[in-house]
C-alpha cells in the first residue's frame, strides 16, 4: 500500500541540560555536563551520591497544588514537554480535528518515586493501613500518555510504550506507523522518566551499573573512555510532535525533518547485557535501513546509545563496524549521554532532538570527557570527541538498547519536497 510521509513539527523537553529545547541545544553544543552531586534525597550513605538531575526544578512553576497532587513527577516532566512541543508545533484549538490525534508516550518506570512513598508510609504502620486515593493513578505508567490527552482533548490512539531504555524510539515507531496507514494525522510521543530516588539510584546501584566517581560527577559520564565505570542516572523528558506531511502543509505548519523510519529487534541473549558481538543492533539497524528506503552511505550521523557501560558501548561499536563497515569513519558519531546522563525511558526522546538539531542546524553534538579511547576501539572512528562539530548533515539514526535485549533504532532525515 501508499504510505504516508511523516514529520516532525514540534519539539519539547525538561531535561538535565535545559528546561526547555533552545536552553538544551545550546548546551549540547558547548559540550556542558549535567551531573553533580544528588540534592533531591539525601544520598550521603549512598555508594553513588550523583545524578544528572533537572537544575533548579520548581514544580509551582507549571502546575497548582491542586493539581500537582495527582502527578508523580514522571508526568510532570510529560506535560512540560508536551506543552512546549504543542505550542511549537502550533496547534490551536480549531487547527486539527482532535478525533485524529493521539498520544504515544513512554516511561521506563512509571512513578517509581509514588510507590517507593506509598510503601515507606505503608511502612510506618498504623491500625488501619492508608494508602493515597491518587497512589495508582500516579503511579502506573501510561497516565502520562492519559493526562496528555486529557489536556489537549486529543481522543485518537492513546497509550503507553515500556521496553526499558528503548521505550521511547519504541513510541516513535508505533506513532510513525499509526500515521503511515492513515489512522492518525497527528500524535504527540516521547518519554519521560523521574528515577533519581531513593528507590532508582539504589536499585540500579545494587547492579553495579553506575559510576561510582563521586568525587568528579561532571566527568563521570565517559563513552568509550578506558576508564568508564557505568552510566549516570538523569531525569526528564523530551516531546515529538509527529505528522502526516500533507496535513502539515496544509496548515501551513513548520516542518523540522521527516521520521523516515525505524528498527526493531530482540538480543534474546542475556537479562541485562547486551550480545557481545551487538548482532542485535545490527539487525534493529539493518530493519531501521530498509523501513526508511535507505543504505548505510546515506547516514551522516550516529546518536548512539553510548551508555558508558564496559560492555555496552564496545558491543554497539562492533554492530556498527559490521553494518557500515569501512565507510564508518565518515560518519560523525557521539553519545550525548556524556552530557545529560541516560534517562532510561526518556533517553531515545531527548536524543531524537539532539538528532533533529544536527539536522536543522548541522551541528553535531559532541562526547565529552574521554581522556582515554578504549584501546579496543578503532581510532579512525570520529566519535566527535569534545567539542561539536559543523557538517552537513541528510540523514541522522539514533539507537536505544534495553535490559531485557530490546533494540530500537529510528531514523530522521532533511525534509525533500
Amino acid at each position: 500500500m501508499d504510505l504516508r510521509r511523516v514529520v516532525v513539527t514540534g519539539l519539547g523537553t525538561i531535561n538535565p541540560l535545559g528546561a526547555n529545547v533552545e536552553e538544551y541545544f545550546l548546551n549540547l553544543q558547548q559540550g556542558v555536563s549535567g551531573a553533580a552531586p544528588i540534592t533531591r534525597f539525601d544520598a550521603s550513605r549512598f555508594k553513588v551520591r550523583f545524578a544528572c538531575e533537572i537544575k533548579n526544578y520548581d514544580w509551582t512553576r507549571y502546575f497548582d497544588r491542586k493539581e500537582v497532587r495527582k502527578y508523580d513527577p514522571f508526568v510532570q516532566y510529560a506535560l512540560i514537554a508536551a506543552a512546549e512541543a504543542v505550542g511549537d508545533a502550533g496547534i490551536g484549538d480549531d487547527s486539527v480535528d482532535r478525533r485524529r490525534c493521539g498520544v504515544i508516550w513512554s516511561s521506563g518506570v512509571g512513578g517509581i518515586e509514588t510507590f517507593f512513598n506509598e510503601c515507606m508510609d505503608y511502612a510506618k504502620g498504623g491500625e488501619i493501613p492508608r494508602f493515597s486515593p491518587f497512589f495508582v493513578p500516579r503511579m502506573i505508567a501510561d497516565l502520562a500518555a492519559g493526562h496528555i490527552a486529557m489536556k489537549y482533548g486529543f481522543m485518537g490512539p492513546n497509550y503507553s510504550v515500556t521496553s526499558a531504555c528503548a521505550s521511547s524510539n519504541h513510541a516513535m515507531i508505533d506513532a510513525l506507523n499509526l500515521i503511515r496507514l492513515g489512522k492518525v494525522d497527528i500524535i504527540v510521543t516521547g518519554g519521560s522518566e523521574a528515577a533519581v530516588n531513593v528507590a532508582g539510584v539504589g536499585g540500579f546501584s545494587s547492579m553495579q551499573a553506575l559510576s561510582t566517581r563521586n568525587d568528579d560527577p561532571a566527568h563521570a559520564s565517559r563513552p568509550f573512555d578506558a576508564d568508564r565505570d557505568g552510566f549516570v542516572i538523569g531525569e526528564g523528558a523530551g516531546a515529538l510532535v509527529l505528522e502526516e506531511y500533507g496535513h502539515a502543509v496544509a496548515r501551513g505548519a513548520k516542518i523540522y525533518c521527516e521520521l523516515a523510519g525505524g528498527g526493531m529487534s530482540a538480543d534474546a541473549y542475556h537479562m541485562t547485557a547486551p550480545h557481545p558481538e551487538g548482532l542485535g543492533a545490527v539487525c534493529s539497524m539493518q530493519a531501521a535501513l530498509d523501513d526508511a528506503a535507505a543504505t548505510v552511505d546515506d547516514i551522516d550521523y550516529i546518536n548512539v546509545h553510548g551508555t558508558s557501560t564496559p560492555l555496552g558501548d564496545i558491543a554497539e561499536l562492533k554492530a556498527l563496524e559490521i553494518l557500515f563497515g569501512e565507510r564508518l569513519p565518515q560518519i560523525n558519531i557521539s553519545s550525548t549521554k556524556s552530557m545529560t546522563g541516560h534517562l532510561l525511558g526518556a533517553a531515545a526522546a531527548i536524543e531524537a532532538l539532539a538528532c533533529a538539531m544536527a539536522l536543522t542546524r548541522g551541528v553535531i553534538p559532541p562526547t565529552i570527557n574521554v581522556e582515554s579511547l578504549d584501546s579496543q576501539i578503532d581510532p579512525r572512528l570520529n566519535l566527535t570527541l569534545g567539542t561539536a562539530q559543523t557538517r552537513e548533515v541528510g540523514c541522522a539514526l539514533s539507537n536505544t538498547f534495553g535490559f531485557g535485549g530490546h533494540n530500537s533504532t529510528v531514523i530522521f532525515r532533511k525534509l525533500s519536497v
